[in-house]
């Protein structure tokens, strides 16, 4: 049987993909779990300093797998109890990695696969790429966190946008608005990532743990504890080793190398 998700790890950089390109990577709960349990157990892997997140064939992600769905929902079962046990483990995980995370988007990311990209620090779409919330067409609200995370990309009316008309967005006008940070040839883009991947894996990897926290954290606070906040990580940042060896780097007019640590 082929894997539903591979996980390359070329240390420091890990490119997870998932890998059901006959079914447009649609969402089986063995997907999800396979994908779940990976990212959990690359966020907690040191020797991982950033992680590429796409799909195989011509799919980024279509979403759930509809033809699983609905044989629950014939079957009695609660299929909606994936969304606790299976897509908000994933997006917990892809937000907030202490290590960046990067979709590459190729081909059609809709439902919850747009969220996961929603999710990512970075997203490089391929000419190619569309997106779509079509949760209301099938009576759905949004889940994988799409209603927190696409907001804070394109503001609140966009997004509502994309959720209640259900239209796909592509590339070009992803990038207009603000949704995606590069749009490149549909060949060029597993290079790409990869090399935007190596760069932040080679940098300070555990201050941009602490930077991710620090905006996730203000997004949803007020200013005085956002400032305690960053005194708080401030204080960690300063104890480390990548910053007692990047300013000692600097003094002597040397380019610092970064561990993570």
């Amino acid at each position: 049987m082929t894997e539903t998700v591979l996980i390359d790890r070329a240390s420091p950089v890990a490119t997870v993909t998932m890998n059901r390109p006959d079914a447009l990577n649609s969402l089986t709960d063995e997907m999800k779990t396979a994908l779940r349990d990976g990212l959990a157990d690359l966020a907690a892997d040191d020797s991982v300093r950033a992680v590429v997140l796409t799909g195989s064939g011509r799919a980024f992600c279509a979403g759930q797998d509809l033809k699983e769905h609905l044989e629950k929902l014939g079957s009695g079962n609660p299929p909606l109890a994936t969304v606790a046990e299976h897509y908000n483990p994933i997006v917990r995980s892809l937000a907030q990695m202490p290590k960046p995370t990067i979709a590459a988007v190729n081909g059609m990311a809709a439902g919850a696969g747009a969220s996961f990209a929603y999710a990512c620090d970075f997203r490089v779409a391929a000419q190619s790429a569309k997106f779509l919330l079509a949760f209301a067409n099938i009576g759905l609200s949004v889940d994988s966190g799409a209603s927190y995370h696409l907001p804070r990309l394109v503001g609140q009316a966009k997004a509502l946008e994309m959720m209640l008309l259900a239209s796909p967005v592509g590339s070009e006008e992803s990038l207009r608005i603000g949704m995606v940070n590069e749009v490149v040839p549909d060949a060029d883009l597993a290079d790409h990532a990869a090399a935007i991947a190596s760069r932040l894996a080679s940098g300070a990897t555990a201050a941009y743990g602490l930077i991710k926290q620090a905006v996730q954290y203000s997004a949803t606070h007020a200013l005085d504890e956002a400032l305690d906040n960053e005194a708080a990580n401030m204080a960690v940042a300063g104890g480390t080793e990548d910053h007692a060896n990047a300013v000692d780097a600097f003094v002597k007019k040397e380019k610092p190398t970064f561990r993570g640590r």
